[in-house]
């Protein structure tokens, strides 16, 4: 890998500016290799060298992927115009500046959730041509019916009169108001509104997999953990529906039945 100057490397992993880190390095604050450099511009290896501010070290990679378990009540935004954001959740030394929700959930909705700074990798995650699948637990205010098998295998019609793709759909055996859904496509308020043209209403809804990224059962709510590039790629190779609910239905179940709601 080429050489590149030491404010660049901070800046693209981290929330500090390309002032902040000149004023740092004039008064010694940045090391290199456990030397002091008081020139910003100074050229370093990325992959060699290890670059410390304020005693912290800074990770050689460019880009950080975080999975968050969204609580209630924060938005999928970096802005804050609707309230509290997702992005005041993670933690300081997870940040960097140009982190971004890949993908959104509503404000009232739980589970999993993935921040990234790689622009790329959120196009190709968020691609309609990619079509990435995402399982979610519901609570129904009515028993699941059997009929709804088919009928969003079938497409479901939406109030407005839009044609959901096909999606997959099954019960939780331990409790009639729980079910499962996998959707291959994410509209506004998709699941409740699908589950509403089946004369039936979404109490509460939780993501529990993003593709092959499934929500770890120790990861509590509003909890962040960082992933590695190799563990992102499981985004494009999803489990098989039919096998992650016989797999996963106690689990998220005990989870949604606990939250009392």
């Amino acid at each position: 890998m080429p050489l590149i100057r030491l404010d660049k490397f901070i800046s693209e992993r981290g929330e500090y500016s390309r002032s902040q880190i000149k004023e740092l390095a004039a008064k010694g604050k940045i090391r290199v290799n456990g030397a002091a450099v008081k020139k910003s511009d100074t050229k370093i290896d990325p992959e060699n060298d290890t670059v410390e501010v304020l005693g912290a070290v800074i990770r050689a990679e460019r880009f950080r992927y975080i999975l968050m378990n969204k609580p209630d009540g924060y938005v999928c935004s970096t802005e804050e115009h609707d309230g509290p954001t997702v992005m005041e959740l993670i933690p300081p030394e997870m940040r960097t500046k140009n982190m971004f929700p890949a993908g959104r959930l509503d404000k009232d909705s739980l589970g999993a959730l993935l921040l990234t700074d790689d622009g790329e990798l959120a196009h190709r995650m968020l691609s309609p041509r990619k079509h990435i699948p995402k399982i979610y637990i519901v609570k129904l205010d009515n028993p699941f019916q059997n009929k709804y098998v088919d009928q969003f295998k079938n497409g479901i019609t939406l109030s407005d009169g839009y044609q959901c793709l096909p999606a997959k759909v099954c019960n939780v055996e331990s409790c009639e108001k729980l079910a499962f859904i996998e959707l291959s496509e994410g509209k506004y308020h998709q699941v409740k509104r699908m589950f509403a043209a089946v004369e039936n209403h979404v109490q509460l809804l939780m993501r529990v997999s993003v593709g092959g990224l499934i929500l770890p059962e120790k990861l509590r709510s509003g909890e962040c953990m960082e992933l590695l590039h190799k563990d992102v790629e499981n985004l494009f190779s999803p489990p098989d529906f039919d096998a992650f609910c016989r797999d996963f239905s106690g689990v998220f179940s005990a989870i949604l039945i606990n939250k009392q709601l």
